[in-house]
């Protein structure tokens, strides 16, 4: 019997909401990873003591609210860089966007709930439908897979499961490790089946994990460069050209590296007249090719941009980022809400940035190919996945600046750290105020520099591993199991209740 039916439905909906704050503990900078799983198994019973649908629905959005609103407490941040402008915005963007995203989960609560049926049979099918509603999250609309259930991994061996399921596979499996056992618990039956999914989950992470290749080293040297621009300060013409000569002092220390990174945006002209900037660069450079951002206009429009400039200072490569932040450099239905003064907090003239044409590899010389992705392309495993070929090693420039000095740089580190692991590849990141890290193809930081510190480091380039199970076959397999399984659970607990 749940006694937790006997509570007052507003006293659940306050307990799941905590509850998802609780959850959200898992994720960086804390990684408690304890906590996530704890408030999982908890909510379950929750769960199982709606009466119907619609109070079902409630419970999982006022959890999933929970979770995203502590999760995505930094979003709060960029509004508060022209705070004249848009800090009142800020409390309806992370009001809108925690009560949004939630809804996802929202649904899945009212699918999942099915009048008659109790028992860990209707926990797994939740697991199931909260699974393929994280999908749906993470591609609808662009997508939005920030704060995804899998990233809760990244420090512990666990993770070493996103270079065989991806994120969306290991939030699944998280999902039915915890929801079937805290059912099961409540009910005091059937624990040892939900028992067995749990400890047999651990056994193959851990058993995987130990499995995993030795990282080998390339032998080439990165140096990856942060200014600590703050974001107020970055193109203050007051400010602009202090960070330009810091970024050109820390360019020209010795010893020389093979390679130098700047980060996104990281010179104070468009590239139409940067050339002077870029002979400097060049000068200080002496010989060692560069990547850096710089934005760039293409008659009407504009585009945030990485270049790679050679062994003579002359640009080899470019590559244009083509997944845009929405409301950070483009409004959707930018015509109508210029209508009311609202444009991309990012974007410097019009209406926000165009997309380029789509993933591409970037010709890093002696070091090889390099997948670019410039800040928030990290976030979406898509992106990789979509590259024309595969790469050496993933290149991420970045302006955490925008994402403030709490959990949003965190957070995005440990998103690049799980691409590197979902491919197999290394990662090196140059952030403008930081984390500026190298990290090899399991997902290790090897050198970083910490938030908010103006410096560089030279760090050592990791080899490639062979190209892994997840980045051969992508998320269709997962989208497919999950299908499979959610229809034959729906039918069966259909024909039970019959």
């Amino acid at each position: 019997m749940n006694l937790i039916r006997a509570w007052p439905i507003w006293l659940r909906f306050v307990l799941s909401g905590l509850l998802g704050g609780l959850a959200a503990f898992g994720l960086a900078p804390f990684g408690y990873w304890v906590a996530s799983v704890l408030a999982l198994v908890l909510v379950a019973p929750i769960f199982q003591s709606t009466e119907t649908r619609a109070r079902a629905a409630w419970i999982g959005w006022a959890f999933g609210t929970g979770y995203f609103a502590h999760a995505l407490s930094w979003i709060v941040e960029p509004f508060l860089v022209d705070a004249d402008r848009h800090a009142w915005m800020a409390p309806f963007a992370l009001v809108f966007m925690a009560g949004g995203l939630a809804l996802f989960w929202g649904l899945a609560f009212w699918v999942a709930r099915r009048p008659g049926t109790r028992g860990v049979s209707q926990a797994l099918f939740l697991a199931l439908a909260i699974s393929m509603a994280e999908c749906a999250r993470g591609y609808v609309l662009t997508g939005f897979p920030w704060a995804g259930l899998a990233q809760v991994w990244v420090e512990t061996p666990v993770a070493q499961l996103l270079s065989l399921f991806g994120p969306y596979g290991l939030g699944a499996l998280t999902l039915v490790s915890t929801l079937p056992l805290g059912a099961a618990l409540a009910l005091r039956s059937g624990v040892f089946v939900p028992l067995g999914i749990s400890v047999a989950s651990v056994a193959l992470a851990l058993g995987y994990a130990g499995t995993r290749p030795a990282v080998v080293e390339t032998g080439h040297i990165v140096r990856l460069v942060q200014p600590n621009a703050l974001q107020h300060q970055k193109w203050d013409p007051e400010f602009a050209p202090l960070f330009f000569a810091r970024q050109i002092e820390f360019t020209a220390a010795e010893p020389q590296p093979d390679l130098i990174v700047w980060p996104e945006t990281s010179v104070p002209a468009w590239l139409g007249s940067a050339q002077p900037y870029l002979d400097a660069i060049a000068e200080a450079a002496r010989g060692t090719p560069v990547v850096l951002g710089i934005q760039r206009g293409d008659g009407p429009r504009i585009y945030n941009s990485m270049i790679y400039l050679d062994v003579d200072g002359a640009q080899q490569g470019l590559y244009d980022k083509h997944h845009l932040a929405p409301f950070g450099e483009y409004v959707p239905f930018g015509d109508v809400m210029a209508w009311f003064g609202i444009y991309g907090m990012a974007a410097t003239t019009g209406h926000g940035f165009s997309a380029g044409s789509g993933a591409a590899l970037l010709d890093a010389g002696p070091l090889g190919k390099a997948l670019p992705l410039i800040c928030y392309e990290a976030v979406f495993t898509q992106d990789v996945l979509s590259a024309p070929g595969r790469a050496d090693f993933l290149l991420q420039i970045t302006n955490d600046a925008w994402f403030g000095t709490r959990s949003g740089p965190y957070q995005h580190l440990a998103q690049a750290q799980m691409r590197a692991i979902e491919q197999g590849l290394p990662m090196m990141r140059s952030a403008n105020t930081g984390v500026s890290a190298m990290i090899d193809p399991l997902g290790r930081i090897t050198e970083a520099l910490p938030l908010g510190q103006a410096g560089y480091i030279d760090a050592g380039l990791p080899a490639p591993q062979s190209a892994t199970a997840y980045s051969r076959m992508g998320d269709n397999p997962v989208f497919a199991v999950l299908l499979v399984l959610f229809s034959l659970l729906w039918y069966g607990l259909r024909r039970r209740n019959l």
